[in-house]
């Protein structure tokens, strides 16, 4: 069966000296070793993360994709290189060298990769100019964040830039960043283990409670990590929104669960539990392979905990594999399989 993992991240090997260019810090760089590995740094020298070859190296990708079986990777940059806290023009000018890697790299191999460009969010006017200039290289969607320094995606202000993603049909990857209380989270990895999960979840009730699936119902929106946490507590918003509908129902009159149906998720939620139930609340229509490559909290062989659940059909499992997947990005089945799978 065709597998295309929806999630996957990717940067430029070489990153430009932001904080020389505009004057001011924050921005990521990558310091290269002897060893072929790198040092994500922020350029006031604080270390974010090691990150292996294979993180800029598409040989690399499609090497390890032929050892795990995937056919086709969506491409996404990290998700700290949004840049939505620095100045709008200047995260324009970095989302515009992001996208301009990821479509070299796209149109190297359009059989196998596939491209989501990253916007300046802070700025609607800014974020559509990219968004129409990104999908003319070629991307065919694009990465946010679970919130705008602060602002939550539900919030009108972000209402033109759905509005645009639906009239140029671009699909929208929410992925979590910036996470919540992080005065809470410094020890035990507890920002990527409980931290991401909650942001996810507070982004898709943002946007089910102020109505953005039902204002926009052409619009097609992906959540990483299976929706975070909000599956598991589907039962408690639910009737918080039967129960004070006076706080809950004040900007949309469609309930949580009529509107679970409305948006797509990954299946990384590594527990075969997690994705039985994920399947039941939203149908294996609505669920697409995702791995996090090349990440460690990612799953490492992408779609085997889909394969793990061996009660499913034939059809559910290609559906979540690949059918998922290119509904969402609108792509027909033929732009791969025929050249990987003759």
């Amino acid at each position: 069966m065709l597998r295309i993992d929806i999630h996957t991240h990717i940067l430029p090997k070489i990153i430009p000296d932001y904080k020389n260019r505009f004057g001011y810090g924050g921005f990521i760089r990558l310091n290269h070793t002897d060893s072929c590995c790198a040092k994500m740094m922020r350029d006031d020298g604080t270390f974010f993360r090691d990150v292996m070859p294979n993180t800029w190296d598409p040989e690399i990708r499609l090497s390890e994709c032929q050892k795990t079986q995937v056919d086709v990777q969506v491409l996404s940059t990290v998700p700290v290189m949004f840049h939505y806290w620095a100045k709008a023009e200047d995260a324009a000018v970095t989302a515009e060298f992001l996208n301009n890697h990821i479509g070299e790299i796209v149109s190297t191999n359009p059989q196998r990769f596939v491209g989501l460009g990253t916007v300046p969010l802070q700025d609607r006017k800014l974020s559509i100019r990219e968004l129409e200039r990104a999908k003319k290289i070629g991307l065919r969607g694009v990465q946010i964040g679970t919130h705008v320094n602060g602002t939550n995606l539900g919030e009108e202000a972000f209402f033109d830039f759905y509005a645009a993603c639906s009239d140029l049909d671009i699909p929208i990857f929410v992925h979590p960043w910036d996470m919540l209380a992080p005065d809470r989270m410094k020890n035990y990895w507890l920002s990527w283990l409980v931290g991401m999960p909650t942001e996810t979840a507070l982004a898709i009730c943002s946007m089910m409670f102020s109505g953005v699936f039902i204002k926009f119902p052409e619009l097609r929106v992906a959540f990483a990590h299976g929706g975070g946490s909000f599956p598991g507590t589907i039962g408690r918003i639910e009737h918080g929104y039967q129960v004070r509908p006076d706080l809950c129902a004040t900007d949309c009159r469609v309930s949580p669960r009529q509107q679970m149906r409305n948006f797509y998720v990954d299946a990384l939620v590594h527990d075969e539990g997690a994705l039985r139930n994920l399947i039941k609340l939203v149908g294996p229509e609505k669920i697409a392979c995702g791995s996090d490559y090349p990440f460690p909290l990612g799953e490492h062989q992408p779609g085997s905990l889909i394969d793990s659940l061996t009660e499913l059909s034939p059809g559910d499992r290609e559906r979540m594999l690949s059918g998922t997947a290119l509904e969402w990005l609108g792509l027909p089945k033929e732009q791969f399989f025929r050249e990987n799978n003759p």
